[in-house]
């Protein structure tokens, strides 16, 4: 792709003025900031606009015109993402398309379980208009009252329920979407079986924004939850987990929807800096966070997951535990989950890992991975947690105590090595949920199987020939 020329940007600048208003293409400097760095602060680049679109039409002749000039595009949702991916680059030429105008939900149909809303919804408003029906989109993450639903499929995003539900991939029937030529992929289907060929949604659900603008979607919908159950369990050794895991889906007649990993150190992290209190009286170097929840009203999930943690007690499968009482004592200990993830900041300067093994992996991967780490790096240190029900782990990496960020960061190609190395090792992922974007391009070429990089290519220069969209991203 050659870079415009400036009259091409300044052409471009004009008509996309005259196409979409004064609300609808800015370029104030002021204005522009806020999209031109991402949610974490490790890259900022430059565009010749914000695009704020609102409507499918609006979308498509605004594409039309970024062929025309030779205009770079780069989606942005709510610009929550944690991989660069919504970023531009340093050159200045692209043009950010936020949808947050095209935020009307569409449709609702419960007989049918079915959502159809635009993508700039915020993802917390899903959650809420299917709340009002009775119905549950279970889709929930921690930016979820800013995100909006064409990033998370942008993303496939995951969250706290994949291990009942599935990412945004498994909740999605159809997609609307506009091409890098402006033409439209009219997608949007409500069926729940269609086997009339490729599956051409699912290319650009995890794409990043690098095969087409996303501008509406048709999602699943769920029985809304009538009884909840949630629980904190401390483990005599990771080992335990995975058969705890087994036994209280089982025993819950497959209702369990949060099987979350806490370290101690995350816990005490969490309580100095949020102080939320661990309420367990045993200290142990892991803690699970369960949660099951069902839409039955003649099944007692609480009693069936009491009774199974009871028995994991007897057998020394578990070492402590409770069962939340009350939504604020539920709140409490989602609290304690919550603090992890926001304390870190709060550390220094961290290396992330958004990895993915099999669950009968995690604690041979855990013992190993952090075994050679400290190895390599002694005083580092480790913080890892997530979501244990689906293989997915946060094994992040904290600066030393007192130690100099710079010097820390430095060291990020190294331990993102290492790590990575061992994940592969396991058959794993280097991203479960978060994505490629920019951070983890570069790994991405280097572990990734060549035959999956040339396809890869191949359905990005089929689809997007000239490189417009989202360049530098995943690719």
């Amino acid at each position: 792709m050659s870079p415009p020329g400036t009259d091409a940007i300044f052409a471009f600048q004009q008509a996309a003025a005259h196409l979409l208003g004064p609300k609808g293409f800015l370029t104030d400097p002021l204005e522009l900031q806020p999209v031109l760095s991402d949610w974490r602060g490790l890259y900022r680049g430059k565009a010749c606009g914000l695009a704020l679109p609102d409507s499918t039409a609006a979308c498509a002749a605004l594409i039309k015109l970024t062929a025309q000039y030779g205009i770079p595009v780069v989606p942005q949702g709510g610009n929550t993402g944690l991989s660069g991916a919504a970023t531009p680059d340093e050159r200045g030429d692209a043009v950010v398309i936020n949808l947050r105008r095209m935020n009307r939900i569409r449709a609702l149909d419960t007989a049918n379980d079915t959502i159809m809303v635009e993508a700039g919804c915020i993802l917390a408003d899903i959650q809420a208009e299917a709340s009002a029906a009775d119905r549950l989109f279970p889709l929930s993450l921690t930016a979820e009252g800013s995100c909006q639903i064409g990033g998370n499929l942008s993303t496939n995003a995951g969250g706290l329920n994949v291990l009942k539900f599935g990412n945004a991939r498994a909740l999605t029937l159809g997609l609307e979407v506009v091409l890098p030529d402006g033409s439209m992929l009219d997608g949007l289907t409500t069926l729940h079986k269609d086997n009339t060929g490729y599956d051409l949604k699912q290319l650009f659900i995890g794409a990043e924004g690098t095969l087409g603008l996303i501008t509406a979607a048709a999602l699943k919908l769920f029985p809304a939850f009538t009884s909840r159950a949630t629980a904190l369990v401390a483990l005599p050794a990771l080992d335990m987990a995975p058969a705890l895991l087994a036994r209280c889906r089982a025993a819950t007649a497959d209702q369990l929807v949060s099987f979350e990993l806490l370290p101690r150190f995350g816990l005490d992290l969490a309580h100095q800096h949020f102080n939320a209190r661990n309420p367990l009286a045993h200290t142990a170097d892991w803690s699970l966070l369960i949660e099951a929840a069902t839409p039955a009203a003649d099944f007692d999930v609480s009693l069936a997951l009491e009774r199974i943690l009871g028995e994991a007690l007897e057998d020394g499968q578990i070492c402590d535990g409770l069962m939340a009482e009350s939504e604020a004592q539920r709140t409490e200990l989602w609290a304690l989950r919550e603090g992890i993830v926001n304390a870190q900041p709060r550390e220094g300067a961290g290396i992330k890992h958004d990895i993915a093994v099999p669950v009968a992996s995690v604690p041979a991967f855990v013992a190993e991975a952090s075994a050679t780490l400290k190895a390599a790096f002694p005083d580092v240190r480790l913080l890892c947690f997530g979501h244990l029900g689906d293989g997915n782990l946060h094994f992040n990496v904290l600066q030393p105590a007192g130690g100099d960020p710079t010097t820390f960061l430095a060291e990020t190609g190294a331990i993102n090595r290492l790590i990575h190395d061992l994940v592969m090792a396991s058959r794993g992922s280097i991203s479960a949920e978060h994505g490629i974007g920019q951070l983890r391009r570069g790994e991405l070429q280097r572990l990734k199987s060549p035959i999956a990089l040339q396809l890869m290519r191949q359905i990005k220069a089929a689809i997007d020939p000239e490189g417009r969209f989202n360049p530098g991203k995943v690719l």
